[in-house]
């Protein structure tokens, strides 16, 4: 049967074994050039802002404001390991951050059975997206495009083009407006889903198996790998993340309105993409994504407070997706040319 390798190409152990300090840090730059260039802006930031840059209301708002960009970037990486796109994470997080307030406001449940609705309906329409994608092999960026656009529509639908709004729990509001230990608690969430995914994917047979489907789907078939069922499980992961980001997302904003949502979906793909030329070059990885959304993020944040327009941030983010597709591109050439 055909061997599974990884295809990233980060310097193996062998590689860097004997190498003098210097030769061997210039082996690494590459793989962890992402980093070196986020310590860098922090660095740069701090030295020409410092009254407004390094403070803790800056740290506190930047981990408030991309903590769902970076649960949606989490939630689109998990297909990508497996060769797929899912472009529901910027749909789906419109219809679900309206229902969870919704299901409250006009039909009176509980919040945490409006909770719990929107997490199964996330589920769901993972499991659709697979099922589209595994069953009835449409090709994933158009499957997940036109689920994308029918939860879009159904959003609109349910809104009538108006505001969600009304009273809501406190508790509610809890879930995304509490601090701990000085920082908001969307930073912890995020945090504990990072180390979990990082743990499956990288020391589980589930993460290899993954890795290995979207290295070379027929050579993990033929070792009996079940690629289908892992298929549709990474997407079932996607939507219950991209449903935990839409309830975030009404409790940070206490109104649900459906032109609010799709301005996440590019700079998640930004993340996952950009993530997949760091740590572990050529393949999207869960810390390679987080540091690519950290990055957008101390970007963004130092240019507006430099005085750029509101344009800056939607351009920045286009401009890092094109970079980031044109270096993963030519890490995976690098990695065929290497195994040839």
């Amino acid at each position: 049967m055909p061997g599974i390798e990884s295809n990233a190409v980060e310097p193996t152990r062998d590689e860097l074994r004997g190498l003098p300090p210097l030769r061997k840090a210039l082996r690494l730059a590459p793989t962890y050039g992402l980093v070196i260039l986020m310590l860098g802006l922090v660095l740069l930031f701090s030295l020409l802002l410092p009254n407004t840059f390094p403070t803790l209301l800056n740290v506190r708002s930047i981990l408030s404001d991309k903590a769902i960009i970076a649960l949606l970037a989490l939630a689109a990486m998990i297909p990508m390991v497996a060769g797929r796109i899912d472009l529901t994470v910027g749909y789906g997080i419109v219809l679900w951050h309206i229902l969870a307030i919704s299901l409250q406001t006009l039909y009176g449940l509980p919040w945490p059975v409006a909770v719990g609705i929107v997490l199964v309906l996330g589920i769901v329409t993972g499991a659709l997206n697979g099922l589209l994608v595994e069953v009835a092999r449409i090709d994933s960026f158009i499957a997940t495009l036109g689920t994308g656009t029918v939860l879009y529509a159904l959003a609109l639908w349910h809104t009538g083009g108006r505001q969600m709004v009304g009273a809501l729990p406190d508790a509610f509001y809890a879930i995304n407006g509490t601090f701990v230990l000085g920082l908001p608690i969307t930073a912890f969430y995020v945090l504990a889903i990072t180390l979990a995914l990082w743990i499956i994917l990288e020391y589980t047979p589930t993460g290899r198996y993954l890795y290995a489907i979207g290295a070379n789907q027929r050579a993990a078939e033929l070792n009996g790998i079940p690629t289908r069922k892992f298929v549709i499980g990474a997407f079932v992961s996607s939507g219950a993340l991209t449903a935990l980001a839409g309830v975030l997302l009404a409790s940070k904003l206490r109104i649900g309105q459906a032109s609010v949502g799709l301005e996440f979906l590019l700079p998640a793909l930004v993340g996952a993409f950009l993530g997949s030329t760091t740590i572990k070059p050529g393949r999207v990885n869960v810390w390679g994504t987080i540091v690519a959304v950290l990055i957008l993020a101390v970007g963004i944040s130092g240019i507006q407070q430099f005085g750029g327009s509101f344009w800056v941030e939607p351009l920045f983010n286009g401009t890092t997706l094109l970079i980031a597709i044109g270096i993963a591109g030519y890490a995976q050439r690098k990695k065929g040319s290497n195994t040839k």
